[in-house]
């Protein structure tokens, strides 16, 4: 099962298993949604999607799979007298993609918005407020235009990283108008977000201990803001186009308890689950997680949000959330202030424990003493073996 952070978002009974966010008076539109993402781990397009939880509005940046999805993928929403019931806002920056958009949602009888502009310079949806968000942004995107924004409000955490010279491999040096875009990413979801919303995105590693002056800055002051609900460490080798190890954010606007959707008071609190020895290598190269490894991701974020669920999804009084070594914790803001504001899972979780096979010390000590003394023996004969073959070619060592 490939991963993408769709997949990660939400848990339902269809093959497609998402941690996190659930919409819960519309399947339809959460199936769709899961066929949207199924493809986001073979690209380097940027998605994200904004969910309401009686219609949806879709905004991807730079198109790539968007479209592909099957006819069995819709309605969109369940009910067709909805406001935006079955329609887009989307912002693309390649315009044959834009076009190939507008084709594909007319012939399914979908009424889009289909906008062509840059997500950071030109914001073509200033005003949405989403209750879900989901994307997949650049990893440490540069020159992204920052001079023309600098002084947006999207930037209340702290101003992402402005431009400077980068030196290049041929020993040139070039001015780049923004640095690391990672945060810049992170406050953009955040402005997207109503006051109940909730964002998961994909990062890169780094995202969450950069210690730069205005990266720190901003990590500090989102965390302070209680926004962060969740963060996840995923094995490398997920992609096909890099080998890096990536990180999922969830962040949520409120931690308070919300007997509609299930969520009992977090406030203070964020889970921190370490899943970088899951998955199976496919090939050399790439790793997928198991259905099993998403189940248990899932069990965890839900029972410690204290939804109710199943056995599958972790129902908070059956199935009650537990710290465990290793792999999850659930930490306080105190405890994140005593790490220096490091958001990386293995701070916080712990080493696991390793099972103690029963063989007593002593025991245990002969028989790897036994085995390394056979070991230096044959290592000998070897050695001696070597000697002879080279004083029969004349070579004495």
């Amino acid at each position: 099962m490939a991963l993408n952070a769709m997949q990660m978002l939400r848990v339902q009974p269809s093959p497609i298993n998402m941690l996190g966010f659930e919409n819960r008076s519309d399947t339809d539109l959460a199936d769709t949604a899961s066929a949207y993402a199924s493809a986001v781990i073979n690209t380097d397009k940027f998605f994200v999607f904004y969910f309401s939880r009686n219609c949806s509005g879709l905004e991807t940046y730079t198109g790539g799979r968007f479209l592909e999805i099957s006819d069995n993928d819709l309605p969109l929403c369940t009910d067709p007298t909805a406001a935006n019931c079955n329609k887009f806002s989307i912002s693309l920056r390649d315009s044959a993609t834009r076009r190939l958009c507008q084709m594909n949602l007319a012939i399914r009888g979908i009424e889009g918005h289909i906008e062509y502009g840059d997500s950071f310079t030109n914001d073509k949806h200033p005003d949405l407020r989403a209750d879900y968000l989901l994307a997949n942004p650049p990893f440490n995107m540069e020159d992204w235009g920052f001079s023309q924004v600098e002084n947006d409000p999207r930037w209340r955490y702290g101003k992402p990283p402005q431009a400077g010279a980068r030196k290049q491999k041929d020993g040139s040096v070039v001015n780049v108008d923004g640095g690391n875009a990672n945060y810049a990413w992170i406050q953009h979801f955040i402005q997207h977000l109503n006051p109940l919303g909730m964002a998961g995105f994909v990062m890169a590693n780094g995202s969450m201990s950069t210690s730069t002056t205005s990266e720190l800055e901003i990590r500090i002051n989102i965390i302070a803001s209680d926004l962060v609900d969740c963060m996840i460490a995923l094995p490398g080798q997920l992609f096909y186009t890099t080998q890096i190890p990536v990180c999922l954010w969830f962040l949520s606007k409120s931690k308070a308890a919300n007997p509609e959707l299930g969520f009992r008071n977090r406030q203070g609190k964020t889970l921190f689950i370490d899943a970088r020895k899951m998955g199976v290598l496919i090939d050399r190269v790439h790793r997928e997680l198991t259905g099993e490894d998403i189940n248990q991701i899932t069990r965890t974020y839900h029972a410690w949000r204290g939804e109710p669920g199943d056995a599958q999804r972790g129902n908070h009084k059956e199935y009650p959330y537990q710290d465990i070594t290793g792999f999850c914790k659930s930490a306080s803001l105190a405890e994140i202030r005593a790490n220096n504001y490091v958001l990386t899972p293995g701070r916080y979780v712990g080493i696991e424990d390793e099972e103690d096979d029963g063989i007593p010390f002593e025991e245990k000590m002969e028989q790897l003493t036994a085995t390394l003394s056979e070991q230096m023996k044959a290592s000998q004969e070897l050695d001696d073996l070597i000697r002879e073959n080279l004083k029969g070619l004349e070579y004495d060592l």
